[in-house]
C-alpha cells in the first residue's frame, strides 16, 4: 500500500510538473532515488509516464484554446500567441525535443495543440525529450550516490 502511494506521489508531481502548474517532480524524484527503495528504472517509467500525459493535457488546452482567443480574460495578448506560433511554424516539431525546458516547456506543448501537431508524434517527442531529461537526472544522482 505505502509502494503504491510512493509512486502515486511521484506521477501526480510530474503530472502535475508538465503541465501549466508551478510544481517539481526533480525532488521528488532524487528523493526516491536516494532512498534506495525503488527500482531505478520503475522510478523513471512513472516520472516519464506522468510528465507526457501532464504534457497530453496541455496538448488538448492547445487544441481548444484558440476558441477563446478573442476574449478580454484571455491570459495571451493576440501578438504573443501569433509570435508563439510563428516560432513553432519555423521550428517545427522537433522544437518539442526542448519540452523538459523549464519556462518554455510547458507553454510549447500548448502551442503544439494549438498548431495541430499529431497526438503520435507529439507524445513520441515529448517522452524521448522527458525520459532523457529524468535519465540524465538520476545519472547525476546516482554518481552522487556512489
Amino acid at each position: 500500500m505505502i509502494l503504491s502511494a510512493t509512486y502515486l506521489a511521484l506521477f501526480l508531481s510530474a503530472f502535475g510538473a508538465a503541465t501549466l502548474l508551478p510544481l517539481q517532480s526533480e525532488a521528488v524524484l532524487v528523493g526516491m532515488l536516494f532512498s534506495g527503495m525503488h527500482p531505478v528504472w520503475t522510478l523513471l517509467t512513472v516520472a516519464t509516464v506522468g510528465n507526457v500525459l501532464g504534457s497530453v493535457v496541455n496538448w488538448v488546452l492547445g487544441r481548444y484554446v484558440e476558441r477563446w482567443r478573442d476574449r478580454r480574460w484571455f491570459p495571451v495578448r493576440p501578438e504573443r500567441l501569433a509570435k508563439a506560433q510563428a516560432d513553432y511554424h519555423r521550428y517545427g516539431r522537433w522544437s518539442l525535443l526542448l519540452s523538459w525546458m523549464p519556462i518554455i516547456g510547458d507553454p510549447l506543448t500548448v502551442v503544439a495543440g494549438v498548431m495541430r501537431e499529431p497526438l503520435w508524434s507529439f507524445v513520441l517527442i515529448c517522452t524521448i525529450a522527458k525520459a532523457g531529461r529524468y535519465v540524465a537526472l538520476a545519472t547525476v544522482s546516482l554518481q552522487v550516490l556512489s
